[in-house]
This record gives C-alpha cells, sequence and structure tokens, in this order.
C-alpha cells in the first residue's frame, strides 16, 4: 500500500467514525423532540381531564339541588365531560407509549399530524358553540328551560376546548420550528441522506 492510498483509507475509516457518530448524535435529537411532542400531549391531556373531573363532580352534585334551566345546564356539562374524560384517559395513554425509533420523515409527519388533529379539533369546538348557540335561542323562542340549559352548557364547553385545542396548537406548532435546525444537519448525497459537519 502506497503512503498516498493510505492516507486516503485513513480519512475514510476516520469519517465513517464520524459519521457513526453524528447519526447517534441526530438520532438523539430525535428522540428528544419526539419525547417533547408527547410530553405536550401528556400534559394537555392531564388539563382536559381534570377539567372534565371538575365539570362531572360540579355537574353532579348541583343538578340534585336546581331546576329548570340550571339543572339542564349542570346535567349536560356532567355528560359532556364523561366523553372528555374517556377521550383523556385515551389520550394520556397514548402519550404514555414508547414511539420507538422514529426517523426524521416520521417524526415530521407524526408533528404534522398532532397539528392537523388539533385544527380540525379547533373547527368542531366553533361547531359545537354554534350548535349551543342554536339551542339557547331555540329554547328562548320555545320557552323550553333544558334547551336554554343545554345550549349554554355546550357554548361553556366549546369555548373551553377551543381555548386548549388552540393554546395545544400553538405550543405543538412552535415545537415544530425545531425541525429544520434538524434538517440543516441532514444532507441529501447519492447515496441518500447522510450527516453532515457544520464548519463552525
Amino acid at each position: 500500500m502506497t503512503p498516498r492510498s493510505y492516507f486516503f483509507s485513513m480519512i475514510l475509516i476516520f469519517s465513517m467514525f464520524i459519521s457513526f457518530d453524528l447519526l447517534a448524535q441526530t438520532g438523539d435529537v430525535l428522540m428528544d423532540f419526539n419525547q417533547q411532542r408527547l410530553d405536550y400531549n401528556r400534559k394537555g391531556m392531564l388539563i382536559l381531564g381534570s377539567w372534565a373531573i371538575g365539570n362531572m363532580l360540579w355537574g353532579g352534585i348541583a343538578a340534585g339541588q336546581t331546576s329548570g334551566e340550571i339543572k339542564a345546564f349542570h346535567q349536560m356539562n356532567l355528560y359532556w365531560n364523561s366523553v372528555n374524560l374517556i377521550i383523556a384517559g385515551f389520550g394520556y395513554w397514548q402519550a404514555t407509549q414508547n414511539p420507538g425509533s422514529l426517523g426524521f420523515m416520521e417524526s415530521m409527519e407524526a408533528q404534522h399530524s398532532i397539528e392537523k388533529i388539533l385544527l380540525v379539533n379547533a373547527a368542531l369546538d366553533v361547531a359545537y358553540m354554534a350548535g349551543g348557540l342554536y339551542l339557547k335561542e331555540r329554547g328562548l323562542r320555545k320557552s323550553n328551560d333544558r334547551l336554554q340549559g343545554f345550549g349554554k352548557s355546550i357554548i361553556l364547553q366549546g369555548a373551553f376546548l377551543l381555548a386548549f385545542d388552540g393554546i395545544m396548537y400553538g405550543m405543538h406548532h412552535q415545537h415544530a420550528q425545531e425541525l429544520p435546525a434538524i434538517f440543516e444537519n441532514l444532507a441529501l448525497g447519492p447515496n441518500g441522506f447522510s450527516i453532515s459537519i457544520p464548519l463552525y
């Protein structure tokens, strides 16, 4: 082996070790990124679950002590939040699952997926509020206390969920801004993705 070929062989071996190290570092960064997304979801589900339990307790007690429109208001709070509690429990369980080792594209898809879900939820929240307003106005026209109480409850629950989904979307969207920085360490070469070394 000539000195020249020996030199290039050593450079190749050295570059491979650097690439493996950078791949490991990038894998760690992606793991941290995905774990942060799950942490946001877990905390969000705790908030939603706490809201649901509080409303169920308040609604269950107050519904038995009131009548008419107020009773209907608390009854709907109880019914609505029994569903919220199921959603929060399932969402919390999902957020505690180990996502495994996700690649960059899989991480990006998971991030975009949660943002799209939250946007769809926000649109549904507006629809809930509109439906609640309709029930309330219909109850007023027909002098129906039950419809008025149900309508006011749905408006309240929709407003809370809109605020909740809006805040969650803002947190996840801000978190997604870290993806371009991670992508900057990736370079697309003839053999697929490799890791580039920042020269600074």
